[in-house]
């Protein structure tokens, strides 16, 4: 339907997407055009439909959802990100508003209002709470020296401060003149110092050290270790 505003929902559990799919496409406003349940399938739906807005799953089985949010508002920044969750999580949130995520809302929103949220980011609105993303400038902004950080070497420093700055593990590399897997075994160490999962977790502690604004934009989205 001409003037229609596009989705892709990439999600890993079926019944979810089928079921939010059934519940967008109720409203004539709103065309779903793809699905997909990882990663790599939703980067690859996504460059295909080229939608308007995609809703994300946090937690995907082959990486996060989040740093595909991130990617894709460096790489397409006319696609708005929608973060779709069943975890109420403080570190989520704080990285969904790092990545430009322009909405974050738990699976047990009210339909009606899953809708209202995706017409609003359509319309190039943010459908965040503003307390939560002045909560989060804030908290970005505040005194830095995490004694965490005082257990990495120097190019374990210089690793992380890349991986804040959006870059994967073959630009990092290309950026210090080392190899990918190199870079790799870097990453892997950094974040077991830290006590850290993810890549995300290591870009918001990172971030979290800087006074400057983090919402200055940044070159690509993290990918997986």
């Amino acid at each position: 339907m001409a003037g229609s505003t596009t989705v892709v929902l990439v999600d890993d559990h079926e019944l979810v997407r089928r079921g939010v799919a059934e519940l967008l496409e109720a409203d004539p406003g709103i065309r779903v055009v793809g699905e997909a349940g990882s990663v790599k399938q939703g980067r690859g739906s996504i460059l295909a439909n080229r939608p308007d807005v995609v809703l994300l799953d946090v937690r995907l089985p082959d990486g996060s959802g989040i740093d595909l949010c991130r990617e894709l508002r460096m790489t397409m920044p006319d696609v708005r990100c929608i973060m779709l969750t069943a975890y109420d999580d403080d570190e989520a949130m704080v990285a969904a508003v790092i990545a430009d995520a322009a909405g974050y809302v738990l699976k047990d929103i009210r339909g009606s209002r899953l809708i209202e949220c995706v017409h609003t980011v359509a319309a190039g609105r943010s459908a965040l709470d503003p307390a939560l993303v002045a909560a989060v400038r804030e908290r970005l902004r505040g005194p830095s020296g995490d004694p965490r950080l005082a257990g990495l070497n120097p190019r374990e420093r210089e690793v992380l401060s890349l991986i804040a700055d959006g870059l994967s593990n073959r630009q990092i590399g290309l950026e210090l003149s080392i190899a990918e897997k190199t870079v790799k075994n870097y990453v892997s160490g950094l974040l077991s110092k830290l006590g850290l999962q993810s890549r995300t977790q290591a870009a918001v502690l990172h971030l979290g050290t800087r006074a400057a604004d983090p919402f200055t934009p940044r070159s690509a989205g993290p990918s997986a270790v």
